[in-house]
């Protein structure tokens, strides 16, 4: 095995040992010695790399239109800049995602490995900065405090498209669910006793309608992130851009992501803001409230066999015991909760860390990123889950439902508009006291004719509103 081979170099706190073959320098190495917080690296969130490297690409083709940098640097970058894009070098961004210096490492992480891949392509050693520099050619007109927020949003804008196709997913199995039980009749429950009857099919379509309006905000509030402030450089000021650097550079990044950003009209008030996170983690938390509430009610309904609801059977996934034999818990529904409980959780750090900017800039965007990052990755991954290993798989006992309506005494509900709520309400009470079912008190006392208690109380026209006598 051959012994590593290293190269020297220099920043303001001195000489470092780099790794020969690495295309970062001084400065990663520097945020690798010093950072083993999450253990997550940038290079597990390739939208993220791609994400810089697009930002780049357009602050060069920036620089080089207003004259600031020459053809075949400029030539250089962007080739670098696109081979990031595609995939290529991601193995060159190992430092943790948790980091102070409001994001620094990661901006110096980008401009190194593109200074030093630029190099190459030039036909030049790594660390051969003379040829072009991470500082004054791939960072010109930049600042970390411009470059990073930047990038945080079109990664999330990128990821923001995932997990829409992952719910998209979702919501359309629960809608095949919805028609696939549109005849079972149940009886539906509010603050988990009885109440009127409805079908399946109604409730699975309710949770296909309920999520589908997250897809709408999750839409509306990430339109937030597509004002950047590029050429605000340190505070918003725009020290060492040239003129023009902001909405040119706005304009480039817009036209290659496809996304329609704008240069902010306030860079200074743009540059320490995080609304738009907080904003769009919010969007985030309504659905992982949401989603956390439907496999609550999918727990619930597949509880039993024997004591329980028993009204659905959720695919089987595991044994659900080492001591009690033939157990089988809702496995899936439950990693989905505990999902949602985590983003719920990230929301908050969101909310503090917005909180916590002082003056000029907000420091603490790291870990607004990572918990962005976590929550979007984590909730894509549960959102395909539940649809593939749970709800296509969902069954619905037929027989079970409708005997519960046939046995329910929340029925006498649809008796109010024929004998008065007071009247129904003291056949209710008999019914619960002397276990006998609402339809004989109520043709015992004559209350009713058969006829008309029968159409009253047939369960399908207690679905939808109707005229009644």
């Amino acid at each position: 095995m051959s012994e590593q081979k290293f190269r020297k170099e220099s920043d303001l706190l001195g000489e470092l040992k780099v790794p020969a073959d690495a295309l970062y320098g001084v400065q990663t190495q520097r945020g690798i010695n010093n950072y083993h917080i999450s253990r997550k690296t940038m290079s597990m969130y390739p939208d993220f790399i791609k994400a810089i490297a697009y930002v780049k690409l357009a602050a060069v083709q920036t620089n080089h239109t207003l004259g600031v940098i020459n053809d075949e640097i400029a030539g250089a970058i962007s080739q670098a800049c696109r081979e990031l894009i595609d995939g290529q070098w991601h193995e060159n961004f190992p430092i943790d995602m948790m980091q102070g210096g409001a994001g620094t490492s990661v901006n110096m992480n980008a401009n190194e490995v593109i200074a030093n891949r630029a190099l190459e392509i030039m036909g030049h050693e790594k660390g051969d900065y003379q040829y072009c520099l991470p500082n004054d050619h791939c960072n010109c007109g930049q600042s970390t405090n411009d470059v990073y927020p930047t990038t945080i949003r079109l990664a999330i804008i990128h990821m923001n498209k995932s997990l829409i196709a992952a719910l998209t997913g979702l919501i359309s199995a629960f809608r095949y669910k919805g028609d696939e039980f549109k005849d079972c009749i149940k009886m539906g429950r509010t603050q988990l006793q009885d109440a009127v009857p409805m079908t399946s099919g109604q409730e699975f379509n309710a949770y296909a309608n309920n999520l589908e309006e997250e897809i709408l905000n999750l839409e509306r509030n990430v339109k937030l992130l597509h004002e950047i402030n590029m050429g605000g450089t340190a505070i918003g000021t725009g020290l060492n851009a040239v003129p023009g650097f902001a909405k040119l550079c706005a304009a480039n990044l817009a036209k290659l992501t496809g996304e329609p950003f704008v240069s902010a009209t306030d860079l200074v008030e743009a540059t320490p803001d995080t609304g738009a996170y907080v904003s769009y983690s919010s969007a985030l938390k309504r659905l992982a409230v949401k989603l956390s509430k439907i496999c609550n009610d999918l727990r619930l309904m597949a509880s039993g066999p024997r004591c329980g609801l028993n009204e659905i059977n959720l695919p089987p996934k595991a044994p659900g015991s080492s001591i009690m034999p033939g157990k089988v818990n809702p496995v899936i529904p439950e990693v989905v909760n505990q999902v949602c409980f985590k983003v719920i959780g990230n929301d908050t750090t969101v909310s503090f860390a917005a909180e916590a900017g002082q003056l000029q800039l907000n420091v603490m965007e790291p870990v607004i990123t990572e918990s962005l990052f976590e929550s979007l990755i984590w909730l894509k991954n549960a959102i395909e889950t539940l649809t593939e290993e749970c709800v296509l798989g969902i069954t619905v006992n037929k027989e079970r439902c409708l005997e519960m309506v046939k046995n329910s005494i929340g029925i006498v509900t649809a008796l109010n508009p024929y004998i008065g709520y007071k009247t129904s309400t003291k056949v209710a009470k008999e019914a619960l006291e002397t276990n006998r079912s609402v339809y004989d008190i109520v043709l015992e006392k004559g209350l009713m004719t058969q006829e008309k208690l029968d159409e009253a109380l047939d369960p399908k026209n207690m679905l939808v509103s109707h005229k009644f006598l």
